[in-house]
């Protein structure tokens, strides 16, 4: 998926969409190290907590 497409898509700006910016920058701009952006889609809401919770129970691990 593509920032911008009618999927979800979760992304770390820091390391994607703002890594051209120095860390200064980056915090100006309000992006944190940890920070993450979800941008929902058009996928049934099911679906998307269903993987939502995948994805936060991987993480735990």
């Amino acid at each position: 998926a593509n920032i911008g497409d009618v999927r979800s898509l979760v992304i770390h700006p820091a390391t994607t969409t703002h890594s051209q910016l120095s860390a200064e920058e980056q915090l100006a701009s309000g992006v944190t190290p940890g920070l993450v952006r979800l941008s929902l889609g058009l996928e049934n809401i099911a679906d998307i907590k269903a993987d939502l919770e995948a994805g936060f129970a991987a993480a735990k691990q």
